[in-house]
């Protein structure tokens, strides 16, 4: 059971955006933290991102905080040496106010991901979870809050 590292999860994510999601290639987010708990990371607003609001697009924003609970999923498969099925089962948003900056996402549920992974590796069933992802501009004001339904399954 060896933890990931935060450059081994770097290179995930680069290789996930190159390989299997260009879209996520195209904005380069960039994973700033990763441990059992906690994932935060940053999109910068830049051409690829902005609407023409110029303010960060609600794609990109779904983006980020698809990236930011995903990657949980990930890090613990890679910790306890697993293959597995992730998915999003749905999403709801909370828009508080323009993104006119580059847009920090902050996932705190890691261990709720976590007990999804090994519930999933006991029983090899499918399970749901509901978490939050927290969206920050450069001033730290919450700029929108995703409600993400991810979808587990531990492959055997």
């Amino acid at each position: 059971m060896a933890t990931p590292t935060l450059s081994e999860m770097r290179r995930n994510l680069f290789l996930m955006g190159f390989l299997k999601i260009p879209m996520l290639g195209r904005l380069h987010p960039k994973l700033l933290h990763i441990d059992d708990e906690k994932i935060v990371l940053k999109i910068k607003l830049r051409r690829r991102s902005k609407n023409h609001l110029n303010s960060m697009y609600f794609g990109a924003l779904a983006i980020g905080a698809d990236c930011a609970s995903g990657l949980h999923a990930f890090y613990f498969a890679k910790k306890y040496n697993r293959q597995i099925s992730f998915v999003f089962k749905s999403m709801s948003a909370e828009f508080i106010k323009r993104a006119e900056s580059d847009v920090t996402f902050v996932f705190n549920d890691g261990k709720e991901i976590e007990k999804l992974v090994l519930k999933s590796k006991d029983t090899g069933e499918r399970y749901n979870r509901f978490c939050d992802v927290t969206c920050l501009n450069e001033q730290q004001e919450v700029v929108a809050i995703f409600k993400m339904e991810s979808s587990v399954k531990v492959k055997n």
